[in-house]
């Protein structure tokens, strides 16, 4: 079977402290954006993740520590062969890995016949990293906790985004990034209340939305990477709109009001050999247990 593992971004990201067992306690409103990896998942005598940048072939890809764990809870021996189309840039905040394990995790359930609820393999998505949970469910949705509690809000409507990809790479960006941040950017999750109004109150108002976007990395992505700072910039001088980060970065994101905004952007962004790209939010239907073959549900 073919699944779909959709990228996501962060309309909110709030930092509220760091717990006793050394994670940080967030807030965030998580939304599937229409940049899909490609799981193809099939029967084998043995386990095998493929993939065409050979470093995330083999057991050092989340897809295997997946495969590994759901076979464990079935008490079966992991046996397929699980190959991915990459789409997703790594390591740019997007979490193309964990959505890959979501897929799998999917994808596996079927096929070995395990019969496990989303609610059950989310149990197995939480051990293996703080967003895949989300990515079972996809469309909008809270997350708390380390990121692994997930409550599904009221879908955005389709919106376009303006998609940022730096040439930047940042090694061991997300403990780098959380290494960084102190009290100051720490939050009591308020933006984050506010934003799920807007959302359930059933009239939808894009400029409020826009103008709540928030990010607890941004202070330190600023002060970090001055090739982030520049960029934005540039953008908001020329009357564009402001640029946020994806999860902990580097890639960024806006929703403009217009393609001719995007392509503005992109024209602005051009010098500095950024990749631009316009995609849309991706509704849940699309994504989770909807992302999965008609017959395979």
């Amino acid at each position: 079977m073919e699944v779909p593992a959709y990228a996501k971004l962060n309309l909110t990201f709030e930092v509220l402290g760091r717990r006793v067992d050394g994670f940080h306690q967030v807030t965030t409103i998580m939304q599937t954006i229409g940049l899909a990896d490609m799981l193809r998942i099939e029967s084998d005598s043995e386990l095998k993740v493929e993939c065409e940048y050979p470093e995330l072939a083999g057991e050092q890809n989340l897809v295997w520590q997946a495969a590994v764990a759901l076979a464990k809870a079935g008490n079966i021996e992991p046996a397929a062969r699980i190959s991915i189309e990459k789409h997703i840039p790594v390591a740019m905040g997007l979490g193309g890995g964990s959505s890959d394990a979501a897929g799998a995790l999917l994808g596996l359930n079927v096929l070995w016949g395990l019969g496990l609820s989303v609610d059950e393999l989310a149990v197995i998505a939480a051990g293996l990293g703080s967003d895949v949970s989300f990515f079972l469910w996809g469309g909008t949705a809270l997350a708390q906790g380390r990121g692994e509690e997930i409550t599904s809000l009221s879908p955005l409507p389709p919106l376009a985004v303006t998609l940022v990809f730096p040439d930047l790479q940042i090694p061991n960006k997300t403990a780098a990034m959380y290494s960084k941040l102190t009290v100051g950017q720490f939050s009591d999750g308020g933006v984050t209340r506010q934003m799920i109004q807007i959302l359930t109150a059933g009239q939808f108002v894009m400029e409020s939305v826009r103008g709540l976007v928030f990010n607890a990395f941004s202070e330190v992505a600023a002060r970090s990477y001055p090739q982030l700072l520049e960029m934005c910039s540039q953008v908001a001088e020329q009357g564009g709109p402001v640029l946020h980060l994806c999860g902990a970065g580097p890639a960024l994101f806006t929703l403009p009001s217009s393609e001719e905004e995007h392509q503005r952007i992109a024209e602005l962004l051009q010098p500095h050999g950024a990749g631009v790209y316009l995609v849309s939010t991706v509704p849940p239907e699309k994504c989770g247990l909807g992302s999965l073959p008609a017959g395979a549900r």
